[in-house]
């Protein structure tokens, strides 16, 4: 059995062949040679390709080590996510939603009620999502949650859900499989956005489907095909090279965010913070029994009094870009209620610790703050 920091630099990657490369490069195709009446496993761009394939395989690899899984990769995070609701719910269904998950979640919830699709929701914290199952068709978990980090159980949900014959679906994006692994917690479905931490440079869009359900893949690919939400080969091969330095952004990220955190703790300008892997933030008992050790993801939030003060404190910032998404290299923050769809304060602060050194960082934070603070 080898390491996550082994896994991630051989993950998807081919038999060693004289003079080629370790990864081959991208492959730009509309179409492929057809001889005869045979079908090969390579026909039309919109079907497949063999650099998606590569990078399926590894993510495979990484969301289930330990027994085969089937991945189907797409052009974005939200495409992920829809291409399994929408694959799996029909007219007259019930889904079970988050209230206080991804911010595009309420739009989707608009579409599939227009679809006579039944919308339930309830917060991610305490496991509220319970309330709301029976009759279900799919439950829809994230965890931990974006913005709010709270986190729920995946593996009580889940028994609670099979117990009634429910589909359950993980937003795994906030702590990638080396943080967490929902298959293994029970779900059938582990989903993300790639777009954030698993390539983790910022300058691609991705997302990804795992499930060890051939039969569900297989819905699930159909639905990419049907939509053609497929992703290119060039950032297929960009989010498959970032793979290998995934165990090392990870780790470099959970430090930084914790020492952020604790860093933090005193400060009178500040409510709410949160990150699940501080020991007296709520979600830290369960993110312990659930996450993997150490790797409680790269965001931290918290709230400063008003909207004025928050646009201070980034505008002081040095080290720290003002930017949305997170689990990049560079360390992002922003007010998040500049865009709305989120229940959080004017002066809420969702904070991405890049790979920055956690002391550089922590430092400017706290000039940041004390201008801000100085300065109102």
């Amino acid at each position: 059995m080898t390491g996550d920091g082994t896994r991630v630099v051989r993950a998807g990657l081919p038999e060693p062949a004289a003079y080629e490369p370790a990864l081959p490069g991208p492959v730009f195709a509309a179409h492929y040679h057809l001889p005869g009446d045979a079908v090969g496993p390579y026909t039309y761009g919109r079907d497949g390709n063999p650099t998606w394939t590569r990078l399926e395989q590894a993510i495979g690899e990484l969301e289930s080590p330990d027994e085969a899984a089937h991945t189907v990769a797409f052009a974005s995070g939200m495409a992920a996510i829809t291409a399994v609701l929408f694959s799996q719910l029909r007219a007259g269904d019930t889904v079970v939603l988050p209230n206080d998950g991804y911010q595009l979640l309420p739009a989707v919830r608009t579409r599939l009620e227009s679809y006579d699709i039944e919308v339930r929701t309830a917060p991610t914290a305490h496991d509220a999502q319970l309330d709301v199952l029976d009759g279900a068709r799919l439950l829809w978990i994230e965890t931990p949650s974006n913005p709010g980090l709270d986190v729920c159980d995946i593996r009580r949900l889940a028994e609670a859900a099979h117990a009634r014959g429910i589909l359950v679906a993980v937003d795994n994006t906030l702590a990638t499989p080396l943080g967490q692994r929902p298959l293994d917690l029970g779900a059938d479905f582990s989903v993300a956005s790639g777009t954030k931490a698993l390539t983790g440079h910022g300058d691609v869009l991705l997302g990804y489907v795992t499930t060890r359900d051939a039969a569900l893949a297989d819905s699930v690919r159909l639905w990419r095909k049907t939509v053609g939400a497929i992703p290119g080969p060039m950032e297929s091969w960009l989010a498959h090279r970032s793979l290998a330095t995934l165990a090392l952004r990870v780790r470099q990220q959970a430090d930084g965010a914790l020492a952020l955190a604790e860093a933090l703790r005193d400060r009178p300008e500040i409510t709410g913070l949160r990150h699940p892997g501080l020991p007296t933030d709520p979600a830290h008992p369960l993110a312990v029994r659930q996450m993997r050790p150490g790797r409680f993801g790269c965001v931290v939030s918290f709230a400063l009094p008003d909207h004025a003060h928050a646009e201070r404190f980034l505008a002081a910032l040095t080290l720290v870009d003002d930017a949305t998404s997170f689990g990049g290299v560079r360390s992002t923050a922003e007010r998040r209620a500049r865009w709305g769809g989120d229940a959080v304060p004017e002066g809420f602060i969702r904070f991405s610790v890049g790979v920055e050194d956690p002391a550089d960082l922590v430092a400017d934070v706290l000039a940041a703050l004390d201008s801000a603070a100085r300065n109102g």
